[in-house]
């Protein structure tokens, strides 16, 4: 099924309402900055596989006038999350099997943050419902860190990634996933010090909690004292 495109990369995603302000205008500041490049357009998408994921055959103008394909994975918006008790100067993490690092021949064991797709709500409701799922954690304040492009090169995916005060009495359930999603989830309350020793070592293979434990360490270095 071959799609035109409309008004660009439109039709080659799923748009996300977010109603905040603030993001309209790091849309504006976008924009601006976009206008000082010549844009490739898309001309056309094609949609050649549909799961969990879609791939999308893109054809797309470039500036200079020729054409090429581009590939595109789309499975919409994410958020994660990364609780940190500042009292105790712990931190709520999972470890999960992940198949494309096993692949390419790492153990796939990655170290994460609770993390996931969002499901028709604001990225805030997903962090908590996330972390509730994943880490048994009940959240009440959210810190917004940044809402990123996880891998630009090929996918549609936007994370909005967050840090998340908790006390000892919030941890309220033991998290591990739904069992219907076979996530085989390992919860971990480990302290900051050690996350940051691992940041330092280059052993946090996952960039988003790299992010999340660098941020953390330049707005609240106490905690890792």
């Amino acid at each position: 099924m071959v799609h035109r495109a409309a008004g660009g990369a439109r039709a080659a995603r799923r748009g996300q309402g977010d109603g905040s302000s603030g993001r309209l205008k790091r849309r504006a500041v976008s924009r601006r900055f976009a206008g000082r490049f010549r844009l490739a357009e898309i001309v056309s998408t094609e949609i050649v596989y549909s799961r969990w994921a879609r791939m999308i055959l893109a054809t797309i103008r470039l500036p200079d006038g020729q054409s090429t394909k581009r590939d595109i994975e789309d499975h919409g918006e994410a958020a994660m999350v990364l609780p940190y008790d500042p009292l105790r100067r712990l931190a709520l993490v999972i470890r999960q099997f992940r198949t494309p690092p096993r692949y390419v021949g790492a153990d796939g064991m990655i170290l994460e943050a609770a993390a996931g797709r969002l499901e028709g709500e604001e990225a805030e409701a997903c962090a908590r419902r996330e972390a509730m799922e994943e880490v048994g954690v009940r959240l009440a304040q959210l810190q917004p860190v940044a809402r990123v492009w996880s891998m630009p090169a090929l996918s549609t995916e936007r994370v909005s990634l967050f840090l998340a005060p908790y006390a000892e009495a919030d941890r309220v359930a033991p998290g591990g996933g739904l069992s219907e999603e076979h996530e085989e989830i390992t919860v971990l309350e480990m302290p900051l010090a050690e996350l940051a020793q691992l940041a330092d070592a280059g052993e946090l293979t996952d960039l988003k909690l790299l992010l999340l434990v660098q941020t953390l360490r330049l707005r609240r270095p106490d905690c890792f004292a």
